[in-house]
């Protein structure tokens, strides 16, 4: 037997019996007389073949099958209301919808969502981690941040930050005590990510010329090769502005060599068409602070030896 919409009004009838075990003050809280409430509840008995309750004088008390029904109906019209009240909740408190990718999520973004929480904790925030570009459309996230050149059809782009990429590897990882140079790092295992600039264009950069250039480890997501770097993998072309916490707690440590500033830089973006809420606002100007507080805190490239 499976439930139909016409056996509700029955159920919220015999919940609300079952409570106050007396029709009359169920059907108060309904707005509904005694003998509606009566009428809901036989109609019910007479669906089931079972008798819910026992008549009598100054009420009603419910039979074991009465008591079985009304444990599974208050749990579940329990369930509904608190569903309710939260969706009513959501849609009295502003809430920004965002997207981004993976790796900045986890290691940028979420770690600093505590002090927008405590500077404004009248905003909600849903995030939405994916490598997938997001689609603006109804329901879709109120703002995205993007890594790119910044232009993108039918979205506003606002610049957030640039990046600047550097070997780096774990303290203990084999020979590389030994690195003084650029050109000696090319002698180690090489981890490497689908960023689209690699090994072989930090190489040019850095002035080694005639080095062959093989990625030993490979990763889809830029924070899985810095936590395969991080566990003594190999060598990996590190983004500065995901590594920091990998630098700052000792589990990776920059090379020799230069900072190659990325072709790509992070963005805020959002549609065209749909002006940013003043919430999304708030979100962006907080987001634009911090990324200009962590540029002023980023360390300097270490010296050659």
């Amino acid at each position: 037997m499976s439930l139909r919409a016409h056996w509700l009004p029955a159920l919220g009838a015999f919940e609300a019996a079952a409570r106050h075990q007396n029709f009359a003050r169920a059907g108060a809280e309904l707005h509904l007389t005694a003998s509606a409430v009566s009428h809901h509840v036989r109609r019910l008995e007479g669906l089931l073949g079972v008798t819910l309750f026992q008549r009598q004088a100054r009420g009603v008390a419910l039979t074991p099958e009465g008591r079985l029904l009304a444990d599974a109906t208050g749990g579940a019209l329990g369930d509904l209301n608190a569903a309710l009240a939260s969706l009513q909740a959501r849609r009295r408190t502003p809430r920004v919808r965002i997207s981004t990718l993976p790796s900045l999520a986890h290691v940028w973004l979420v770690p600093r969502l505590g002090r927008f929480s405590a500077a404004h904790p009248e905003i909600g925030l849903a995030i939405d981690a994916d490598r997938a570009l997001a689609r603006f459309d109804e329901g879709g996230p109120d703002l995205a941040l993007r890594y790119g050149v910044g232009d993108w059809p039918d979205l506003v782009s606002h610049f957030l930050m640039d990046d600047t990429m550097f070997p780096a590897a774990a303290p203990d990882l084999p020979g590389v005590e030994r690195v003084q140079t650029p050109e000696d790092i090319a002698r180690l295992p090489l981890v490497g990510d689908l960023s689209p600039q690699g090994w072989a264009e930090w190489f040019r950069h850095a002035g080694v010329r005639h080095v062959q250039v093989t990625e030993l480890h490979t990763f889809s997501d830029s924070t899985d090769a810095l936590n395969a770097a991080a566990a003594g993998l190999g060598v990996v072309l590190a983004r500065q502005r995901l590594a920091g916490p990998h630098l700052a707690d000792g589990r990776l440590k920059r090379l020799p060599g230069p900072g190659l500033p990325t072709r790509n830089s992070y963005y805020l973006v959002h549609p065209a068409s749909r002006p940013p809420s003043a919430a999304v606002r708030t979100f962006m100007t907080w987001l634009q602070r911090e990324a200009q507080a962590d540029e002023a805190t980023q360390p300097p490239a270490p010296r050659r030896r």
